[in-house]
């Protein structure tokens, strides 16, 4: 029989009982850059007791099988394979949660961040700074590495939304690279969204006071493999944030996406008429048609966008297009009636159709996120 201590392994003396500071590397496709980002991180941090955290949301490519095959012979790699969870924001949480170390640092795992840098955002902390973030826009720093005129916008469109809800002068609020105590991030975490691919913002917005900001000059390196996650979703997950964050928790970011996508859905459905009418069709007949594109529009949109980390395909796509149709028929009734309840009540043509509508979107999305975007 095995005996306890046959099962115990000696302690090396040389490894550190802990890591000074921990790296989180949110990835997902990023297999070819691991090996990068490790030999990067030992040849920008010698001397300095580090560990990496991969945090890989299940990534096709087998980028947790790579971080793994590394941490066999290198005792400062873990990996987090994380099962049916994907967003930015929630591994980063995850990564730095597991942390045991003083510090953190947050860092892409596209290498399109220098890691060199790392020491410069440490010696930031040391100075007094609660977050030192690599900018791209303080002189010094450079954007070239953003690839297309679309990533361009993206970025300008959010850094010029987003600085004018901080109350902390950061010229670079969309960056993904930055270090902080890990304690403070700690007090931190229970007031985080956990939504999105820019958990920055979400760190300065959630801080009950200003934190002290250091920005280090960032050359924002081209990608050398793997392909860039920045779409339309970062975007309207960044809005959704500020909207939760403007809101104080009422409005959940993706209640907001939700929202908006039937916001669109109104349009889309008036369209169908129009072009109905045009076509001489009975007023039925046009607006059973509109209804179901509009229904079956807002769906695919839902699930394209706001709800990309728990997309449908396959059979479970159409289980859920058919409860979608469903539910929002039920949610279009419930909006009929309240509205005409209100208006027999003498609230005003109005407000009485505006509290319908709200009543109905809310049935559609907690109805929705609770039984079609669950469906495997």
């Amino acid at each position: 029989m095995l005996q306890t201590q046959d099962l115990m392994v000696p302690h090396d003396q040389s490894r550190p009982s802990v890591a000074a500071v921990t790296i989180v590397v949110p990835c997902y496709n990023e297999r070819e850059n691991v090996a990068r980002m490790v030999a990067a991180l030992d040849r920008a941090l010698p001397g300095i007791a580090w560990e990496a955290i991969f945090v890989d949301d299940d990534s096709a490519d087998q980028t947790a099988e790579e971080v793994r095959r590394i941490a066999q012979s290198d005792f400062r790699v873990r990996c987090i394979r994380r099962i049916g969870r994907r967003g930015l924001a929630s591994a980063v949480i995850e990564g730095v949660l597991s942390s045991s170390a003083a510090s953190v640092v947050v860092i892409d795992g596209d290498m399109q961040h220098d890691p060199a840098r790392i020491p410069d955002l440490l010696r930031a902390l040391d100075a007094g700074a609660d977050i030192a973030v690599g900018s791209r826009h303080v002189q010094g720093g450079d954007a070239a590495g953003l690839d297309g005129v679309w990533r361009r916008r993206v970025s300008r469109a959010g850094i010029g939304v987003a600085t004018r809800l901080m109350g902390v002068a950061l010229t670079d609020p969309m960056s993904g690279y930055f270090a902080m105590r890990r304690e403070l991030f700690d007090r931190l975490a229970p007031r985080l969204s956990g939504q999105g691919f820019k958990i920055l913002l979400d760190l300065l917005l959630s801080a009950p006071t200003a934190l002290r900001v250091a920005e280090i000059p960032l050359r924002f390196q081209p990608r050398l493999a793997g392909e860039s996650k920045l779409d339309a979703l970062v975007m309207a997950q960044f809005i959704g944030v500020l909207i939760e964050k403007a809101s104080y928790g009422v409005i959940p970011p993706r209640f907001a996406a939700f929202a908006a996508v039937g916001a669109v859905g109104v349009l889309v459905h008036y369209t169908v008429l129009v072009a109905g009418r045009a076509s001489g069709l009975p007023f039925e007949a046009d607006q059973t048609a509109a209804t179901i594109v509009a229904m079956a529009f807002n769906f695919w949109l839902n699930n394209t966008l706001t709800y990309r980390t728990n997309r449908l395909r396959g059979v479970p796509l159409v289980r859920g297009l058919a409860v979608f149709i469903v539910v929002c028929g039920l949610g279009a009734v419930a909006n009929i009636g309240i509205a005409n309840t209100l208006y027999r009540a003498h609230s005003g043509w109005t407000p009485s159709g505006i509290l319908g509508a709200i009543v109905g979107v809310v049935w559609n999305y907690a109805v929705s996120a609770t039984l079609v975007w669950r469906m495997r």
